[in-house]
């Protein structure tokens, strides 16, 4: 066995194999596999093989569409048959919320160029003439969709490996990793030791014991799930005799069901409530290539819902039962990306769809290993997106209730209740009192509304304007004319100091630090593409200090990023004090006069300008006091130790009364940024669009010297921007941009939008998009697709609200 290698990938099921074939088709030869067993040995083999297109998700849906364009071209590559089945997928829907999501989803297919059609009753019962239409409104129809044979499609991976000069090592167990005095990686095995460069864990269900081998408590625990395999039944050996083509893959989302043709009988995947996760502590040594055993009582309304929508299901015996463990996350999506404090460990890990996101994780993390970043922006499924708080108990309880909600409807603004609360502030309970209806990020429970009294404390999802719309509209007219009081603890926060912190900061990012203490910037760490990495306000304490903050989203994130950059001599110190310290935001045309009943501090322009912060008494509460914030109105972010929250939160409020302080959650929070044009990192700020795309320049020092992405903004510079950022005036109906949605002018596609909301203050639906540069002239008339239907989108100038920032800076 080889000894040494540029990097080594432990797993070999479909989600390895993809990712040594990608390193060796990117020109790593040098690479290899281990696997304890035989390939495909996890949960690989016993894959129903289906290849679903659909996702919601931007980042996800390009992923899935690169593997179906893949495995279309393996055998060609490879010799190896892959039993591709190009049948189409059909998706059902009973209700109007039903085809609202498909619709929706639809906007995002439109942007990632995955073909499909809705289609009527009519049509779905010449696709599937064994289908009972009654009850049916609509489908989802997408006709590059199907199965594929797992084993197969692993093998001709192995083989395109293999020919590219990658090794594969079957029988070769994992017993410990551990790091070299040179700064590379030992892999111990039963047959010996590897030291190489990179390491990427692929192991399935085995991703924590394989994580913990290098300290990492990796949050992916497996579920079990059941299908049923029928024997044949004479329609559709009829069928096959009379040389029919095989019918679509049949997904009835609102009975939670997939359902497909298996030679001349039929495969039946329910996703059930009370499907239990499995190896929570481990996989046993007992446990191989093994199967559960079956538990039809599960799946009982399930199948009872299948016998309906196709009576023939009902008529054919059980053949088989396979029930096996599926890795899950906390929120049902893969990770694929670098580890968390350590370098060069990668992981591809918790692929519920395994199959359909093999080729497009491992051409994607092929790309982040051997080009240094990936080729489209992978925030959605970043390792870094969990934190601490995704313990065990926490993962088992998320990764439970992501199987059981597989099939129903993804709404944007969905609150899941498993493992909450985690995380809260020291104020929670004085927010509940007050009406909060709350929402979770990162862990930490946040008020997204308030109900007033009388009003029901319940979100009613949807992709239409819903309950909350007008309560919403009351706390942006609240903080425009009076003043609000916002809780964002949970943004993520840094102490960065040291001899070597304004020199190491400096290449971090693409702007000039601020010169003089208690000076406030807005700066962003970039791609060598010129593509927006992090966002950070940075804060000067002194001349080896400085305090960042960056979204709540990204604690893990942007503290793995800073320490792995950090140099090595020790002259920087990076703290992450994200739980030592709150935030509370006070915000609108009375803010000053509500701080200034708590503080001796003059709160004068010329005494505290815009952009500027200072160390202040709040009441008794010590507070680092930064003016500034997210809404784009006169306001203070009040970040203090977290244990003087309840008295700095009970002193605004009593101080505020006068001045009619209302309390404030995200949702007014993102209408109000919205109105200001302001971008959101993670959602309107990605690796896909440069700084310069997004209408940021003046936030890009390009003089100052080297940092990051430099290049690349120089040369774009000189060239011209494919895409500029623009805001747009909607004219909806009942229903607003929430991001994906396409853009048309004259019938051709020219952009997409990354967020939207409706402007309360203004009056108006707003969107934030990035178009071709024809396009983005203030007055050009668009349109822009939302939920199936295409409505005119104008060009508008930036910021609606007070664009000349009057009130930031009263």
């Amino acid at each position: 066995m080889k000894t040494h290698a540029r990097a080594v990938v432990i797993g070999g099921g479909v989600v390895g194999v993809s990712v040594l074939y990608h390193l060796a088709r990117k020109g790593w030869s040098d690479v290899v596999l281990l696997e304890r067993t035989e390939l495909t040995a996890g949960s690989t083999w016993h894959a129903a093989g289906l290849l679903p297109l659909f996702n919601m998700s931007y980042t996800v849906g390009q992923l899935h569409k690169y593997s179906v364009d893949l495995y279309k071209s393996l055998e060609a590559e490879t010799g190896q048959d892959v039993s591709f089945h190009v049948t189409g997928n059909l998706r059902l829907a009973t209700n109007r919320e039903r085809m609202d999501e498909y619709t929706k989803y639809c906007s995002t297919a439109n942007t990632i160029g995955v073909p499909f059609e809705l289609i009527g009753p009519a049509e779905i019962k010449e696709l599937w003439p064994l289908c009972n239409t009654e009850g049916l409104v609509g489908a989802l129809f997408h006709p590059d969709d199907g199965h594929i044979a797992p084993v197969d499609l692993t093998n001709a991976l192995a083989i395109g490996a293999r020919n590219r000069g990658a090794t594969i090592h079957r029988h070769t167990e994992v017993t410990g990793i551990e790091r070299t005095s040179a700064g590379e990686w030992r892999v111990k095995t039963s047959k010996g030791d590897i030291v190489c460069e990179h390491v990427v864990s692929a192991t399935g269900n085995y991703a924590r014991q394989t994580g913990t081998m290098v300290g990492l408590d990796v949050p992916s625990i497996p579920v079990q799930h059941q299908y049923i395999v029928t024997e044949p039944h004479p329609a559709l050996v009829e069928r096959k005799q009379a040389g029919l083509p095989e019918m679509p893959v049949l997904r009835e989302s609102d009975a939670s069901y997939y359902l497909r043709e298996e030679r001349q009988g039929m495969i039946l995947g329910p996703y059930e409530k009370g499907a239990p996760a499995v190896f929570v502590d481990g996989v046993p040594d007992s446990f191989g290539q093994d199967l559960f055993p079956g538990d039809l009582d599960r799946l009982e309304p399930h199948i009872e819902a299948a016998i309906a929508r196709v009576p023939v299901f009902g008529e054919a015996g059980i053949k088989n039962v396979i029930n096996g463990p599926i890795a899950y996350t906390p929120d049902g999506s893969p990770m694929v990306g670098p580890a968390w404090g350590v370098p060069n460990f990668w992981l591809s890990e918790g692929h519920s769809f395994g199959v359909t996101a093999a080729g497009g994780s491992g051409w994607q993390l092929a790309e982040w290993i051997v080009e240094g970043e990936p080729g489209i922006d992978m925030l959605a499924v970043d390792p870094r997106r969990f934190g601490a708080y995704a313990n065990k108990a926490y993962t088992k309880a998320k990764n439970e209730e992501a199987y059981e909600n597989v099939f129903v409807i993804h709404y944007p603004d969905e609150e899941r209740p498993a493992a909450r609360p985690a995380k809260t502030s020291p104020i929670h309970d004085r927010l509940d009192a007050r009406g909060a209806v709350w929402g979770q990020r990162y862990g930490w429970e946040r008020p997204n509304w308030f109900a007033p009294d009388g009003v029901e404390r319940k979100d009613v999802w949807s992709f239409r304007r819903t309950n909350y719309f007008d309560h919403v509209g009351n706390e942006c007219r609240a903080v425009r004319e009076r003043a609000g009081l916002i809780d964002i603890t949970s943004f993520s926060k840094f102490e960065v100091s040291g001899p070597g912190a304004e020199a190491f900061l400096d290449r971090l990012v693409a702007r000039r630090l601020p010169k003089a203490a208690g000076r406030i910037h807005l700066a962003h760490a970039l791609t060598k593409r010129g593509g927006v990495r992090s966002e950070f306000t940075i804060m000067r304490d002194g001349p080896e200090r400085f305090y960042l903050v960056s979204s709540g989203a990204a604690e893990r994130y942007d503290h793995d990023f800073l320490t792995k950059r950090a140099p090595a001599d020790g002259t920087v110190r990076i703290d992450n004090i994200t739980t030592a310290h709150g935030v509370l935001v006070l915000v609108g045309p009375r803010a000053r006069d509500i701080l200034a009943k708590l503080t001796d501090c003059d709160l004068s322009n010329a005494a505290f300008p815009w952009l500027t912060g200072q160390h202040i008494l709040v009441g008794q509460a010590p507070v680092r006091a930064m003016r500034l914030n997210f809404v784009g109105d006169l306001g203070w972010e009040l970040h203090h130790p977290i244990e003087y929250q309840r008295h700095l939160f009970d002193a605004l409020v009593g101080a505020g009364a006068e001045f009619g302080l209302g309390l404030c959650g995200m949702r007014a929070m993102d209408s109000l940024r919205i109105e200001k044009s302001y971008r959101m990192w993670g959602q309107d700020l990605t690796r896909d669009y440069t700084l310069l795309e997004a209408g940021l320049d003046r936030f890009a020092a390009l003089d100052k010297g080297e940092f990051v992405g430099r290049e690349a903004l120089v040369a774009q510079r000189e060239a011209g921007v494919p895409h500029r950022f623009v805001t747009l005036e909607v004219q909806p109906d009942d229903a607003d941009c929430l991001g994906n949605e396409p853009l048309y002018q004259g019938g051709e596609m020219v952009g997409r939008c990354t967020a939207g909301a409706y402007g309360h203050f203004v009056g108006k639906s707003l969107a934030l998009a990035y178009v071709r540069p024809d396009a983005a002239a203030p007055g050009s008339a668009l349109e822009v697709e939302i939920l199936g239907r295409r409505f005119p989108a104008t060009v508008i100038p930036e910021s609606p609200y007070d664009p000349e920032n009057a009130s930031l800076r009263a």
